[in-house]
């Protein structure tokens, strides 16, 4: 039997659910399609995010920070810690619960919203139809007025270290060690690279991190990745730019061991590892997803090809999330989300693609939106710059967490604000307020004429809002550019 429905959406990652949630909300009658099952053979919602992705993640992010913390730093506060030790089955226990909260909320969340959700493997058939095939083979058709593809992405497998999920893993199998390895190799120095060598390096691990390419975070801002560097350096992270990996070696013997050989400015090297993670990047899952005889394009890099508002050339069928262009990150899919389903209900809903937040979850993290200083020269736009450091911070002090800056720059003939870079405590939520001020066009001048509280960590925002027009009070003005 066919069921029919006003929308099917594909995948229940950030987002695919949120995209089946604001379908219901508007009155649509929805179906969720979602494959994903855990090792435990069961289905779950929430896609990679949820499941082994941005949350998961955070969890050990956490736990190892406050770990690093009280092993490194509590002495600063006078508070003396003996006989340290992490539990890595307990932290690992933590994070499943967490994971299976959320997931459970989705589960909850489709109930009240009345949301179908349907368990199987996915292809589009027809322009208004969904076939659904479920782990045991059994088929059903959906009907559908229109189709949200949101299948979300997957890690590129490279074949100088190819997976095999026990001492190669991918950033999946990175969140699932059962000891801390006492030498671990992180291929990429990116988002994920980063973060993850970060959770082992804080527990312990001899973390060596290689990087192909010579400049080391090239969408930062270059004064923020210094800064970044430096920090990293510091914290155990080994970071080799310019070090491409061209093969591995496993050793003879009952203990596995790797021993990657690259090759750098200096010529070939090797080094030895007890578990390596390959974190080079994603791409989009749309393998199987549906024939090419339907229209939908997909261009050279795996991307199905959409216009401004994520329709792709069959006109009911769109495409939200890591599938299409731009940055993969779970809050700018669920914006997508969220504007197919207004769209359908013919609101004039966008997406501003110009303020897509980007945060690298370290401690400190890092966090950016809008342009910053070399880009900005390189459309030769003439702006006014004005940063803040931690270390001026009275909060920041106080609670001995004061590495780093806030970086704003806005347009030096308008003074509205263009770009904002940060790299220290919090810097994810202090960056929202940013990203607020520039979604209504405001000015430094307007953040400086902005009361902020005392002490905050945010004042660190204001002072650099000041300082981009010469007005800082806490530290000494530079020139203006």
């Amino acid at each position: 039997m066919t069921k029919k429905y006003d929308v099917v959406v594909i995948g229940s990652g950030p987002a695919g659910y949120v995209a089946a949630i604001r379908c219901a909300q508007l009155g649509f009658s929805v179906a969720c399609v979602e494959k994903w099952r855990t090792k435990e053979n069961k289905s779950v919602y929430g896609g990679t995010c949820l499941n082994v992705g941005c949350i998961p993640s955070k969890a050990l992010l956490d736990t190892t920070h406050k770990f690093a913390e009280a092993q490194n730093s509590f002495d600063a506060h006078g508070i003396k810690v003996t006989k340290m030790d992490i539990d890595v089955p307990s932290m690992m226990s933590r994070k499943g619960a967490v994971v299976s909260q959320l997931t459970q909320g989705i589960k909850g969340l489709f109930a009240t919203n009345k949301v179908d959700g349907v368990v199987g493997s996915a292809k589009i058939t027809g322009v208004n139809t969904v076939l659904v095939t479920d782990h045991d083979g059994n088929k059903q058709s959906l009907e559908t007025k229109n189709i949200i593809i949101a299948t979300g992405s997957q890690p590129i497998n490279i074949p100088p270290a190819p997976i095999d999920h026990e001492t190669i893993v991918d950033s999946t199998g990175a969140l699932e060690f059962e000891k801390i390895p006492k030498r671990l190799g992180v291929i990429g120095a990116g988002v994920i690279g980063l973060e993850l060598g970060s959770v082992w390096a804080r527990l312990g691990s001899e973390v060596t991190v290689l990087e192909a390419l010579d400049e080391f975070l090239p969408p930062v801002d270059r004064q923020i990745a210094k800064e970044a560097a430096k920090i990293f350096s510091k914290q155990g992270l080994d970071i080799k730019l310019g070090s491409q990996v061209k093969g591995h070696k496993f050793s003879k013997g009952a203990k596995k061991q790797i021993t990657l050989e690259y090759s750098d400015k200096e010529g070939k090297q090797k080094k030895a590892f007890d578990k390596v993670i390959v974190a080079v990047g994603r791409k989009p899952v749309t393998e199987g997803l549906f024939d090419d005889s339907l229209g939908i394009k997909i261009c050279d890099r795996g991307f199905i090809e959409v216009n401004d508002h994520c329709q792709t050339k069959v006109p009911n069928i769109f495409a939200v999330g890591d599938v299409v262009r731009g940055p993969m990150l779970a809050h700018k899919g669920s914006d997508e989300g969220v504007m197919v389903a207004e769209r359908l209900a013919d609101k004039k809903t966008q997406v501003n693609y110009a303020l897509v937040p980007s945060v690298i979850y370290t401690h400190p993290e890092i966090a950016w939106v809008g342009q910053n200083e070399e880009e900005l020269k390189a459309e030769g736009i003439e702006y006014n710059v004005g940063s803040f450091p931690f270390a001026a911070s009275g909060r920041a002090l106080a609670a001995n967490d004061s590495e780093g800056l806030v970086k704003i720059v806005s347009q030096k003939a308008t003074d509205r604000i263009l770009g904002c870079q940060i790299i220290g405590p919090s810097a994810a939520d202090l960056l929202q307020q940013i990203v607020i001020a520039m979604e209504f066009s405001a000015s430094a001048e307007d953040i400086g004429l902005t009361m902020f509280s005392h002490p905050a960590l945010s004042e660190a925002v204001h002072e650099a809002a000041l300082a981009a027009n010469g007005h800082a009070i806490h530290i000494g003005n530079k020139k203006r550019r």
